[in-house]
């Protein structure tokens, strides 16, 4: 019987351990997608307790503890800071085989070193164990990517963000490099007008364009796009249902805007078109600098409405979706590749169903430019876990070249996620440990080593020119 969590968690061969303690585990992290807070990041924030870095934000805990009979004073309420954790603390026992429970344990080793399990009983000891050490500077959210060894994080932002605390970061002593990532979902959002008219007033401001026409908010665009160039951005990241690439004419275009901007509710067609003709605009923009972009898709939002009216999006009430969206993609990388306008791409599908559809796309627009540069992206959200990611690695395999893959994100709200790269990369080592000690691959160590050491860092280093 092997023990839990000790230092041949997941390796099952000794090839897997080789390949984990020599080539990955001291490989620095790029963390090129992550919802961080900036503001948090430069001001080196100093959190007074665990709940505050851990469980404040976090839909994944959330879920599980209201699935638990917990009440939700004690996830999103107001409920104390120590009431929330020891709630908490009561769930994981009924976390077994599900992510958390291995994310909470490897977390609470790598950051504070405890090695029990987190319980009802021992949740004062943790509570007290961290609270401690989360007044010291090497606790704070710097030091702790230090601690992790993180080396570039690459945040979530919109383009109507100032990017102040970027430029801060910038200009300060910290040794992690910190960049944004140009994500403009609410530029597309025309299913609510009052809401996008919202927005359009806010991007009119920041800009300095007057945006009266079609043309306007690309000129916003545009304008905003160079500012998250000269900070420093690289990426850009689009959070869709599903790709977009209706047929459509610049003159219905122009009209469908000024419908929006003249309150009118569009119908489904649309908001179809108009999201085509920008997903497009945006992607030449990407091209023409380029940056990499990756595209989110395959989640239905927001599926409780009471609940959502009472905390908002955001809050765990999210789950996969199962709309066909193979011709629609195909459609949009084809516009853009007919007219030497596709830049590198990344695709995170969330329906593991679609992850064949995915690995032979991706295939379609391969260049020979750069190596790997359309992408098959890391298992996202719902699947980014054990079977999720030896699914999307096993697929990429099969159907690609899982040694160009640029490897792990982190995707996350919190400081204490970084234990998931290290999660990636024993799940990584041991598929292919496995597949070693069965005869499936050479036993070369250094032509293994080298592979992992490049998913791992060496891809998303070159790939994205950091």
């Amino acid at each position: 019987m092997k023990p839990f969590l000790d230092s041949e968690f997941i390796l099952e061969t000794r090839t897997a351990s080789e390949l984990f303690h020599k080539s990955a585990e001291h490989m620095p992290i790029i963390d090129y997608h992550c919802h961080l807070s900036p503001k948090q990041i430069a001001e080196n924030k100093n959190f007074k307790n665990i709940t505050e870095i851990w469980l404040y934000g976090d839909h994944y805990k959330w879920r599980a503890m209201r699935t638990n009979g917990v009440d939700e004073r004690f996830c999103t309420g107001d409920a104390s800071d120590w009431e929330k954790f020891e709630k908490w603390a009561q769930t994981v026992p009924f976390t077994l085989r599900n992510p958390l429970y291995h994310w909470t344990h490897m977390e609470l080793k790598n950051y504070f070193g405890f090695d029990g399990i987190l319980n009802g009983e021992t949740a004062k000891e943790v509570w007290d164990l961290a609270n401690e050490k989360l007044q010291l500077e090497a606790f704070k959210p710097q030091g702790l990517m230090k601690m992790m060894n993180v080396e570039v994080v690459c945040t979530t932002d919109d383009p109507i963000d100032s990017l102040e605390y970027h430029i801060q970061i910038a200009k300060s002593d910290c040794e992690i490099k910190v960049l944004p990532t140009w994500r403009p979902d609410k530029a597309m959002a025309v299913e609510d007008a009052e809401s996008f008219n919202d927005y359009m007033v806010k991007l009119s401001e920041v800009s300095g364009v007057y945006i009266n026409c079609y043309e306007d908010l690309l000129s916003a665009l545009n304008t905003r796009h160079d500012f998250f160039n000269e900070i420093g951005c690289k990426l850009s990241d689009h959070g869709i249902e599903v790709f977009y690439a209706e047929d459509y004419t610049e003159a219905e275009i122009r009209t469908i805007f000024f419908k929006i901007r003249s309150g009118i509710e569009l119908g489904s067609i649309e908001i179809a078109k108009f999201k085509s003709a920008m997903l497009y605009e945006l992607g030449v923009m990407d091209h023409k600098k380029g940056w990499v972009q990756q595209f989110h898709y395959g989640a239905i939002r927001d599926n409780n409405s009471r609940l959502l009216s009472k905390l908002g999006p955001d809050t765990g009430f999210d789950s996969i979706h199962d709309l066909n969206s193979a011709a629609a993609m195909s459609k949009y990388l084809n516009l853009l590749d007919s007219e030497d306008k596709l830049t590198k791409t990344i695709i995170y599908n969330l329906n593991p169903s679609q992850n064949e559809v995915v690995a032979t796309m991706i295939g379609n627009f391969q260049d020979g430019t750069v190596p790997g540069k359309i992408q098959f992206g890391s298992g996202w959200w719902f699947l980014d876990q054990k079977t999720g990611m030896e699914a999307q690695m096993n697929t990429l395999s099969s159907l690609g070249l899982l040694s160009r893959f640029v490897g792990m994100l982190t995707d996350s709200r919190s400081f204490m996620s970084y234990p998931r790269h290290e999660y990636f990369r024993r799940i990584l080592c041991n598929l292919l440990g496995n597949d070693v000690e069965n005869g499936l691959l050479p036993n070369d160590m250094k032509l293994l080593g080298s592979m992992v050491e490049d998913i791992c860092y060496n891809n998303a280093k070159n790939y994205f020119k950091f």
